[in-house]
């Protein structure tokens, strides 16, 4: 099962869900991917995963484009403008979903709320992906029985 999840800089939301989803099940081949990838994954996102048991320290924002000739079972957008602006995947594409989040990597202000809203949205992030694992990926391996 191939998962592509899309952000507008790649560096925060899509990363947290990347690395959630991949922590869920080791055999899903996922990757997520930017419209305008930032340069580096937000510092504060891999401390809320690390906080979670889940390292991201080493994902790389990418491109989109570097995915577009590729089948995917699933893309998946994270935000609204990685939603309006996402490319025209010249590859197959199973189905197309948009999970929107809010974007703590825009908030300013007091560390500790900022800490807050990204836990938020990582707990956010993380029980949406956890109904989506279990709803698409793990209802669709399930064999099916025709009484006859």
């Amino acid at each position: 099962m191939k998962i592509l999840i899309l952000c507008t800089g790649n560096s925060c939301r899509s990363q947290i869900a990347h690395g959630f989803l991949q922590s869920f099940d080791d055999s899903l081949y996922v990757r997520s991917a930017g419209t305008k990838p930032a340069e580096q994954v937000n510092s504060k996102a891999v401390a809320v995963m690390k906080e979670a048991g889940v390292d991201i320290s080493s994902h790389i924002p990418v491109n989109v484009m570097e995915y577009l000739d590729e089948y995917w079972d699933y893309v998946i957008t994270v935000c609204s403008d990685a939603d309006a602006t996402c490319p025209a995947f010249k590859g197959r594409v199973g189905k197309r979903l948009h999970i929107g989040f809010d974007d703590p990597s825009r908030l300013s202000g007091d560390v500790n709320f900022i800490m807050t809203e990204f836990r938020r949205v990582r707990d956010d992030i993380k029980n949406a992906f956890a109904r989506f694992y279990l709803t698409e990926i793990k209802k669709a391996e399930q064999p099916r029985y025709v009484c006859e």
